[in-house]
């Protein structure tokens, strides 16, 4: 792992959030607020935001959800609806407490439907914009078949080991709490497509054509339903984490996005 990666911890509405703060080159630009995936947190992320920062001047934010990293456990099992309630719920504190205005939402796979929630929720205040990587807006056979190969993976290999690296105490709470809610049945129910038309901040939309975990659906009713401009970045040979696997073209796409919203 390279680039800064130290943590620190703030008491958030009484409880303790893991984040990380990456200084602006550029005061006048938007803080990128980076949303990790179901089995993410600030330290996954490695340094990823930092490049980015470093490359369009922005601040950074990164933090880890209740449950994940170094942040305070949370109680299991997870509400089905746990995404909504990070968006219209966590986030906004987060947001208030950092004292942050002027900002765009870098989301991966969870993170990004986090994204794409609150920024349909006429939250004040609103986004500069949005990029989703790899985002879901309802529950496919796909998504189901990619989450029980991952239950497989934690009960039976290495992927448990791998994750108490960077979630320590909190390993089975991460793991559970985010595959459990998606193989309960009712989770198949669930979707998010009513946030999409408020939306109205610039969208960018970041795809693997070899994701495990959904298909160029979830991207076309995101592209159909958004009420703002809409882009997209499709990646052949590309699976579910798009800025990893093709970080340099990832990172210099979303340069250009942000350089064209401003």
């Amino acid at each position: 792992m390279t680039g800064a990666t130290e943590t620190d911890i703030a008491n958030i509405s009484g409880a303790a959030i893991e984040y990380r703060l990456i200084a602006a080159s550029d005061p006048s630009r938007p803080t990128l607020i980076f949303l990790h995936e179901g089995l993410g947190c600030a330290a996954l992320w490695k340094d990823f935001p930092d490049q980015l920062c470093q490359m369009t001047g922005c601040a950074g934010l990164i933090y880890s959800r209740l449950g994940y990293g170094g942040s305070d456990p949370c109680d299991l099992p997870r509400p089905l609806d746990y995404m909504q309630q990070e968006a219209t719920v966590t986030l906004p504190q987060i947001l208030a407490h950092f004292e942050i205005e002027n900002f765009t939402l870098v989301g991966h796979s969870d993170g990004a439907s986090i994204s794409l929630i609150y920024a349909g929720s006429n939250r004040v205040p609103a986004p500069r914009a949005v990029i989703a990587m790899a985002p879901h807006v309802f529950c496919e056979d796909i998504s189901v078949q990619g989450i029980r190969i991952a239950k497989r993976a934690y009960d039976q290999a290495d992927l448990k080991t791998k994750l108490e690296k960077f979630h320590g105490m909190n390993t089975e709470i991460a793991f559970r709490g985010w595959n459990d809610a998606w193989l309960d049945p009712e989770f198949r129910h669930w979707n998010i497509e009513s946030y999409l038309p408020p939306i109205t901040a610039p969208v960018f939309v970041i795809q693997g054509l070899e994701d495990n975990y959904g298909t160029l659906t979830q991207i076309d009713a995101i592209e159909s339903a958004v009420d703002g401009s809409f882009r997209k970045l499709l990646l052949p040979g590309c699976g579910h984490n798009p800025w990893s696997e093709k970080r340099d073209i990832v990172r210099g796409a979303i340069a250009t996005f942000l350089g064209d919203v401003g």
